[in-house]
């Protein structure tokens, strides 16, 4: 299995729509989904695709910013990995990849949040020297 991390082109931005599909179990539609991330590829994001030959398996958002709290950093967003893909050292890699990625850019700083249940997730950040700092909060201001 040859497994290659490369950034996704802004104008290919459309085909992790199925991965944030899937990520987010359905509860966002597709057109939904399509027309965020055509929106955040104009912002600050961008996408870092896992491929395995030439077909994307997986995906890591990557948002990039200056905190007052950490200087120049990383977070790391919509992390997905194909269900069959996961426990072959393909997340270690990618996390290997976006640090040399970061250390390019002068980034001081990686974060992330995760899904509170999503507790797999919580083994294999803490695994890789993440730790808890805080909640993440949110509160809805109109249903999407």
């Amino acid at each position: 299995m040859y497994i290659t991390y490369q950034l996704i082109p802004k104008g290919d931005i459309a085909q992790i729509v199925p991965f944030l599909y899937a990520l987010n179990e359905g509860a966002i539609s597709q057109e939904v989904l399509a027309q965020r991330a055509t929106e955040m590829a104009g912002q600050s994001y961008e996408c870092l695709g896992v491929y395995q030959g030439g077909d994307l398996v997986g995906i890591c958002g990557l948002w990039f910013q200056t905190r007052h709290y950490a200087g120049k950093s990383v977070e790391l967003d919509n992390i997905y990995l194909q269900p069959e893909m996961r426990d072959q050292g393909i997340g270690s890699g990618l996390l290997d990849y976006i640090y040399e990625i970061a250390q390019d850019r002068d980034c001081q700083w990686v974060e992330l949040n995760t899904y509170v249940e999503n507790f797999p997730s919580h083994k294999f950040y803490y695994r890789h020297g993440f730790v808890g700092r805080g909640i993440h909060f949110i509160k809805p201001l109109n249903q999407a």
